[in-house]
């Protein structure tokens, strides 16, 4: 497993097929790629108030340089942008900047950038070019990939949306040595739930060469990209969540719930810490229910801990609120059908499965045995 040369992975989706360019030096071709998509006049790209300092005039430049005409909309960085009121604010800054349909909306930033941009996207005049341009390992691997857009609700994260696939995702790998540890170390909670889902022994790769992906050598290309190989043949066999695409939610049904009990406050807890305590949570809960052996309950929870990740409710700052307060954040969870819970759950590491109507009452037993220290 080497670095260097730029990945392809394709998604092969029926008249809508794109490519996925991995590796160090991704986004220095931006401006031939887009180019190539065909009648791209003008790009807005959008991006927040932390990375755009770092790398938008260089994105800027690269569209200059192949004839594309850009504009500039900067949101707030962090979790609080994916509201009502910054979508419209993203959405009159593209109406006002004349984008057509044949020009492109660039999301240049982490996962809320792309959510947001992408939600604006499927939005303007019914539909508008997306290119992803994912500065955080968590984007890179994930949520820009596979047409997830959306803001959240103050009943929930991601409740309004659509699903809108990109025409080009650029997952320049140089741009994660610009983030903070605690970024990069909860994007890297998404790689590991590649293998969690269906693959162990990209899990037992990830006990092996976790440390190498988070130094940033060249194990960190072949982790992003062997995410979202992963991650595009899913998608590729189920692109509105029927069936299969819904096992890329193991770990997200208590994440999504927990950053709702801390009111999506980054400062507290990033979706990826997030995703990492539930990722624990969805292998405990399944060694509860007699479904999951121990050891492998024990493997997961090791591993993510041995990468610095939180795997515990008690490691929420200020706390994870009560069992009660948890379900009624999952009774709003995208999963929900009649009423009634939907979990990912495992019958060990590579062997998550769909799990609906689970009892609310094991759900509290198991979340209150856990606040419990059980």
């Amino acid at each position: 497993m080497s670095g260097g040369a730029l990945r392809i992975v394709p998604v092969s989706l029926p008249g809508r097929a794109y490519d996925i360019v991995i590796g160090r030096g991704a986004l220095a071709g931006a401006g031939a790629r887009i180019a190539a998509l065909g009648s791209v006049r003008q790009a807005a790209i959008v991006t927040d108030a932390h990375v755009g300092p770092l790398h938008a005039a260089a994105l800027e430049a690269e569209l200059g340089a192949a004839g594309i005409r850009t504009t500039r909309v900067t949101v707030q960085a962090g979790e609080g942008s994916k509201s009502y009121a910054k979508f419209a604010e993203v959405c009159d800054a593209l109406i006002a900047a004349r984008i057509e349909r044949k020009d492109v909306v660039v999301a240049l930033g982490g996962g809320v950038v792309g959510d947001l941009a992408g939600f604006a996207a499927a939005s303007l005049l019914r539909g508008v070019r997306l290119v992803q341009a994912p500065t955080s390992l968590l984007a890179q691997v994930d949520s820009s990939v596979g047409g997830k857009t959306g803001i959240n609700s103050p009943h929930g994260k991601n409740l309004v949306g659509a699903f809108h696939q990109p025409s080009l995702v650029l997952a320049d790998t140089a741009l994660i040595d610009t983030l903070p540890a605690r970024e990069r170390k909860a994007g890297y909670a998404e790689v590991v739930k590649y293998g969690l889902i269906n693959d162990a022994p990209f899990f037992e790769w990830c006990e092996r060469h976790g440390g190498a992906v988070m130094a940033g050598g060249p194990e960190l290309d072949e982790a992003v990209a062997a995410s979202c190989a992963a991650k595009a043949g899913v998608v590729t066999r189920d692109e509105r969540e029927d069936g299969e695409r819904a096992l890329l939610n193991l770990g997200h049904t208590f994440a999504h719930a927990i950053e709702r009990i801390v009111a999506y406050d980054n400062a507290r807890m990033v979706h990826g810490e997030a995703v990492s305590i539930g990722l624990a949570l969805a292998f405990r809960f399944s060694q509860r229910l007699g479904l999951c052996p121990g050891q492998d309950a024990t493997r997961v929870s090791a591993h993510l801990a041995a990468m610095g990740m939180p795997t515990r409710l008690s490691d929420v700052p200020g706390g994870a609120g009560t069992p009660e307060a948890l379900l009624e954040a999952m009774a709003q969870d995208k999963k929900v059908a009649a009423g009634k819970l939907t979990f990912i759950l495992a019958r060990g590491i590579g062997q998550s499965f769909i799990a609906r109507d689970v009892p609310p009452d094991e759900a509290k037993a198991f979340l209150r045995a856990e606040m419990a220290g059980e």
